[in-house]
């Protein structure tokens, strides 16, 4: 690997991290001011330090391996989950990508999958019960919430003709794909919650149930890297369906195309926050019903849609 390689990585890698810092803080301060309170205030103007003081607070901590945890996959696994949750963002097309992949969907459907091994590990290696059955949980959640997604992303596929990233931006230059297929992108939205385990699906992670779920045996610097690592897939999520539903950095005003995609991006994790403040957690069994009762049944009948529309049309009979 030469060095401008290393320059080139280090430029996704690092803005990432920030990024995912102050999405910390804005989720912090959005929960403090939906519930009537302040949020971080004191470290740094308005609070604007408080991200780096935790990180610099989990990070110099001592970590806690309990003796009878398997001591290797205990320590392996939170790098795996931070490891993964940076090498996903490779075929997103920014102006100086790292990889302009002609299968760049299915190479982010891929990666998304292995996550759950991270969690999976981390559960079985912290010999907790606790842990293991918010283990259990993700991996039968984030499975079944895979099904719909990848129905989803096939219709798209179908819309737009191409595998790679890049082909949806000039797909959508007439029209957003949210606009036709809005169906599937309410239930890709609903589903890129359940696949974060985000709230009201924060199932592996109920405090009121599991103390914290899989990660409950982690602390200082392998609980930053799970903690990293949830936020960055946050921010890929959304990143994703602003580039197949909204038209990824098609130009708005005057704003850089890049600028255009980060914004809408936000703006989508800013909701993902404000579910959070507004809904209470699913039980297990609705969280399973909503996907193979509901959402299920609707993307298999939309997916045959899409594909027999187009085939339909070859053989309609001339105009006269």
């Amino acid at each position: 690997m030469n060095f401008s390689m290393v320059i080139s990585t280090l430029c996704y890698i690092i803005p990432i991290l920030l990024a995912v810092a102050f999405l910390t803080l804005i989720e912090r301060k959005i929960l403090g001011y939906m519930q009537h309170r302040k949020g971080p205030n004191i470290v740094g103007p308005t609070g604007l330090l408080q991200p780096i003081a935790d990180g610099i607070k989990l990070f110099i901590k001592e970590p806690i391996r309990p003796s009878t945890s398997s001591q290797t996959l205990f320590l392996l696994t939170p790098m795996m989950a931070l490891a993964l949750a940076m090498i996903i963002w490779a075929p997103i097309p920014m102006p100086n990508p790292l990889s302009e992949m002609n299968l760049g969907i299915l190479f982010l459907l891929a990666l998304s999958s292995l996550t759950v091994y991270s969690i999976l590990g981390s559960g079985w290696a912290s010999n907790s019960k606790y842990a293991l059955i918010g283990a259990l949980r993700a991996v039968a959640q984030t499975i079944s919430y895979e099904v719909t997604l990848a129905l989803i992303l096939l219709c798209s596929i179908l819309l737009s003709g191409n595998f790679s990233m890049q082909n949806f931006d000039v797909v959508q230059e007439p029209m957003w794909l949210v606009i036709p297929i809005w169906p599937l992108a309410m239930m890709w939205y609903i589903s890129t919650l359940a696949e974060t385990n985000r709230a009201p699906f924060d199932l592996t992670e109920g405090e009121s149930e599991l103390v914290s779920g899989f990660n409950v045996e982690y602390a200082a610097g392998p609980f930053a890297m799970f903690f990293l690592a949830e936020y960055a897939n946050i921010l890929i999520m959304n990143t994703i369906s602003s580039i197949i539903f909204l038209g990824g950095s098609s130009l708005i005003l005057f704003f850089l195309p890049t600028t255009t995609l980060i914004m809408k991006a936000t703006l989508l994790s800013l909701f993902f926050l404000w579910i959070r403040a507004s809904y209470p957690r699913f039980r297990y069994d609705q969280l399973m019903h909503l996907v193979w009762k509901n959402f299920l049944p609707l993307t298999l009948a939309l997916t045959i849609w899409h594909i027999s529309v187009p085939i339909s049309l070859l053989y309609l009979p001339p105009a006269l």
